[in-house]
């Protein structure tokens, strides 16, 4: 694996690989000494033309926790509010000696135009292509939904298992919503069931051709029984007011109220003793596609998402410029 540019280029044996050396990662990050050696003496580049947090300071600490030097480029106040191209800044970037960029980009496809191109000779990851693919965070995502499911059949531990069985709703704003697109992929491959739920303005034309069933009633979606239910943040920033009257109708028939949360507190895992699991990417619109209930009961495991965020990029990271998956 020479980049990581989509979910869909996956295999189940890749998508495995990562998760399970993200789990021997995560087990590095709760020791008291969190660094290993793997990167030491190369340069990973973050290249950012869109504003990030919880990405960019992900890709970074995952970067440095493996002993590579980073590069963090912000498109703001560089020579891109200049008029320099995509093109430029890379090779700039490339005589620096770039082993690794990691690139979030407005433009879906920059990610794969970057790694066709002989501009660099350096691994790219996407860190989010315009409304195209998130692959980092469909991984992380993953590997959140995998030690519930694991837990919830009685397995020891999660590693080499994948989600077969595993019935994911994914709610809200899937046509603006590239962390939705790569989940879908992702979690076909893992053999997972995927539910889209949402309004009609908010689906994309091509939903049709993708391997999911669509409801057009969040309460039908629920009634069907998911075992876990990730909530999509509304980007109204790309809306420009269309796509839906108000936020307060939204959130009534889309959003996860605190009346939803009881539905959900009373889902269960398969045939299992454990309840259905919540997820949110974020940054999340409190009040708008999920409440404060909801995204702080204990059912919820948006901040172990972060926390798997780098572990995640660790293995990414080593498993393409190490090449291999002993850490």
């Amino acid at each position: 694996m020479k980049h990581l540019l989509s979910t869909a280029d996956l295999s189940r044996e890749d998508a495995l690989a990562i998760l399970d050396t993200a789990e021997e990662m995560a087990a590095v990050s709760a020791r008291e000494v969190k660094k290993l050696p793997t990167l030491r003496g190369r340069t990973v580049v973050n290249l950012f033309y869109e504003d990030s947090t919880r990405t960019r300071v992900s890709f970074e600490a995952a970067a440095k926790r493996l002993s590579a030097d980073v590069v963090n480029f912000s498109a703001k106040g560089s020579s891109v509010s200049k008029g320099e191209s995509l093109k430029d800044t890379v090779q700039t970037l490339e005589a620096m000696g770039a082993d690794a960029v990691v690139i979030r980009h407005s433009a879906s496809g920059a990610a794969a135009q970057l790694a066709a191109s002989d501009w660099t000779d350096a691994a790219v990851v996407n860190a989010g292509d315009g409304t195209h693919e998130h692959p980092t965070q469909a991984l992380l995502d993953a590997l959140t939904l995998r030690r519930d499911w694991s837990a919830a059949r009685g397995a020891e531990t999660p590693r080499g298992a994948d989600l077969a069985g595993m019935k994911v709703l994914i709610v809200g704003d899937v046509v603006h919503s590239r962390v939705a697109r790569s989940n879908i992929w992702l979690l076909q491959t893992l053999g997972a069931e995927v539910i889209l739920a949402a309004p009609a303005t908010l689906l994309p034309q091509s939903v049709g051709r993708w391997p999911v069933t669509v409801r057009y009633s969040l309460d039908d979606a629920l009634a069907e029984g998911p075992d876990a239910v990730m909530m999509l943040r509304v980007q109204a920033e790309r809306m420009g007011g269309a796509y839906f009257p108000h936020a307060a109708e939204y959130s009534s028939r889309w959003g996860l109220t605190d009346e939803r949360l009881k539905v959900v507190e009373g889902l269960r895992m398969g045939d299992a003793d454990r309840r259905a699991i919540i997820l949110h990417p974020g940054p999340m619109n409190r009040g708008v596609e999920i409440s404060a209930a909801a995204a702080d009961s204990a059912q919820s495991r948006i901040t172990d998402q972060v926390a798997h965020g780098v572990s995640v990029r660790m293995a990414v990271l080593h498993l393409l410029l190490t090449g291999g998956p002993d850490v």
